[in-house]
């Protein structure tokens, strides 16, 4: 027997190359999807934190507002309360 002959070593390296060639299409196909799927949810979490955001700043303005009338409503009671105290010590 005196080894393979120059058509099977042809043939071993063509297999080889050939499931060199799979391996590498078929990781570049799994990285491209992980950074794809990634980038997706990626998108999805800033759009929800986005959200959670603008939600926020209308509850703080919502706030703002009420404080706003509630020291209107305190400094309109502090006044009266003023007045009644004065009433109180004219009647003594």
């Amino acid at each position: 027997m005196t080894g393979m002959s120059d058509h099977d070593w042809t043939e071993v390296v063509g297999a080889i190359g050939i499931f060199a060639l799979l391996i590498s299409v078929f990781t570049v196909t799994v990285v491209q999807v992980a950074k794809t799927r990634r980038a997706r949810l990626a998108g999805v979490h800033e759009e929800r934190y986005r959200q959670l955001a603008e939600t926020a700043v209308r509850l703080q303005d919502s706030n703002d507002r009420l404080l706003a009338a509630l020291n209107g409503r305190l400094g309109s009671m502090e006044d009266r309360m003023t007045a009644l105290e004065r009433v109180l010590r004219d009647v003594d």
